[in-house]
């Protein structure tokens, strides 16, 4: 049943989104994991503790995190398995709300349409909605450079991992990875707050995106032979050359293939609070600028990498009928 609620899960939310409507009256899930995340911050990280008591709060903290959604997660695909099949059309809806393939779209061409018709301005009011990095800091190269790489790394951390967790655990794996992804963007920094109490929150993240993280990336050099003006080749060159030279050990794969399809420079340092975070480059665009044009390109790459998500799930789906109806088969015949 998990291969199969990730499948429709992603269907239904490449179709649907998440409408805003449900947004504006119940909110989001990220949202809900949210408060529990800020009401265990506020309770746990105490300045006036020791490092070592605020890591070992950290690790408490993310237990809870990582145990509420999911046990709420699990109760929900055993009961919804009892109903089958009614329950795995429910269980794919609730699912979809794990996932973010419309949005992320959407988000990403909006910075290509401010760029193009409101300039660097507008550019960045657009892509300050989607980074973390300091928008004032950045030229329309740099805005159009973010788009990108904030399309790749959240293709694999709002995409690919959601629904590659769906499939192992069905709703409690999801829930949970949402819930540890949740964490790490909110307390997984590296300042004075929240380096000892998100470490455990950022390492747990570094690890669960491992699998997807490569899938992700790989999954943009398949695409890559199906978009005209990419470069297959390239994605996979820079991919294996450049994506540990990133200093997440997950982002880079994406990052590094979109960059190598595109024939781009990606990465680099950048600037987050008015500090500046040094990286190395990923691709071989050298001198050539990022323009909006690029971010089109990137949005073709990441629909078509998409697609081949869907039919890999698609795939996995039918081989899990298959089995279950030969051994059903193979059961009613012993009997």
């Amino acid at each position: 049943m998990s291969i199969l609620i990730a499948f429709l899960s992603l269907a239904v939310e490449r179709a649907l989104g998440y409408p805003d409507w449900l947004f504006n009256a119940i909110g989001h899930p990220v949202t809900w994991i949210g408060r529990l995340i800020s009401f265990l911050d506020r309770r746990l990280n105490r300045a006036t503790d020791s490092d070592e008591l605020r890591r070992r709060r950290g690790v408490q903290a993310l237990l809870v995190i990582l145990l509420v959604p999911g046990l709420i997660g699990l109760a929900l695909h055993v009961l919804l398995w009892m109903m089958f099949p009614t329950g795995l059309v429910i269980a794919a809806i609730l699912g979809s709300s794990l996932l973010s393939q419309k949005s992320l779209a959407e988000h990403v061409e909006e910075v290509a349409d401010a760029l193009e018709t409101g300039g660097l301005t507008l550019g960045r009011i657009a892509v300050s909605r989607i980074v973390g990095r300091d928008p004032e800091k950045l030229d329309k190269a740099g805005v159009a450079r973010a788009a990108i790489e904030s399309l790749a790394e959240n293709f694999s951390d709002g995409i690919v991992a959601p629904a590659f967790w769906i499939g192992i655990g069905g709703l409690g794996g999801g829930a949970a990875y949402k819930a540890a992804n949740t964490a790490d963007s909110m307390i997984g920094h590296k300042t004075p707050q929240y380096e000892a109490f998100g470490r455990a929150a950022a390492r747990f993240d570094d690890l669960i995106n491992l699998p997807a993280s490569r899938l992700t990336g790989l999954l943009i050099v398949l695409a890559a032979f199906l978009v005209p003006g990419a470069s297959p080749r390239k994605a996979w060159l820079v991919m294996r050359r450049d994506a540990r030279k990133h200093r997440s050990p997950n982002a880079g794969w994406p990052e590094a293939a979109m960059a190598g399809a595109l024939g781009l420079s990606l990465a680099g340092p950048r600037s987050y609070g008015g500090e500046v975070v040094e990286d190395a480059f990923m691709g071989e665009g050298g001198r050539r600028e990022a323009e909006s044009t690029d971010i089109r390109q990137a949005l073709k790459l990441y629909r078509v990498a998409d697609w081949l998500l869907l039919g890999l799930f698609a795939i996995l789906s039918a081989i899990v009928i298959y089995l279950t109806i030969l051994i059903s088969g193979h059961g009613a015949s012993a009997l």
